[in-house]
């Protein structure tokens, strides 16, 4: 209350210095983040296995390395980065947490495409064909996960089930609502400068994850 019992209205300076598109931005990107740790639990679970073939004895000290870390440089990647970190969870000769790295790269392409920020202002800016191959490469990843398999036909990691008697589609669910948060924003990007996203068609049996944190802000 202030004074003669009047209520104030206490406003943090940070929002004066946000726009409209700011606070999407922001908005945008929790979204997308929180969605990736909700998607990296549910593989957890789905694949308790995966937890002994990395340092984390639980699943929850598993996630919490992965949000406690925004450079994700974990020692099992040796060095790889974004791609080439998430196509390690689907090479047949690789023996740490799959899970980990699928969601480390995932993680680090995010990230990259918001410019490694988690609060944005009028000043920043966002490059929308980064934001655009980032959704592209949840769907490739999506697509993987339902194919990638060891020779005796066994998928290298569960995701969706597909009984018929207990279908499951929940993972393809959250990256299909992911995806269009990314692409929502790609656009609104794209529109506020009178830019064009260079959109790139892929035989998904084909697919490499594009490149997202080596193409620089125009």
């Amino acid at each position: 209350m202030g004074a003669g019992g009047k209520k104030e209205t206490v406003v943090d300076p940070k929002y004066l210095a946000k726009g409209d598109i700011d606070r999407v931005i922001d908005a945008a990107r929790r979204e997308t983040v929180d969605g990736l740790f909700r998607f990296a639990e549910k593989l957890y679970r789905r694949n308790p296995r995966e937890l002994k073939l990395g340092p984390s004895p639980t699943m929850e000290a598993a996630l919490k390395r992965l949000r406690g870390s925004q450079t994700l440089d974990f020692p099992e990647l040796e060095g790889r980065r974004e791609g080439a970190a998430s196509m390690l969870a689907f090479r047949e000769d690789y023996t740490g947490d799959r899970v980990l790295a699928l969601m480390a790269g995932l993680l680090m392409m995010v990230y990259a495409a918001f410019e490694d920020k988690d609060d944005f202002y009028i000043l920043d800016d966002l490059n929308e064909q980064k934001l655009y191959n980032c959704a592209r490469n949840l769907e490739i990843a999506m697509w993987k996960l339902s194919t990638a398999k060891y020779p005796d036909g066994t998928l290298m990691l569960l995701s969706n089930e597909l009984d018929p008697a207990n279908r499951n589609l929940s993972f393809e669910r959250e990256f299909g609502r992911i995806t269009g948060v990314l692409d929502f924003l790609a656009k609104v990007v794209a529109d506020k400068h009178g830019r064009l996203i260079s959109r790139v068609a892929q035989n998904m049996a084909t697919a490499v994850f594009l490149p997202v944190g080596a193409l620089g802000i125009r």
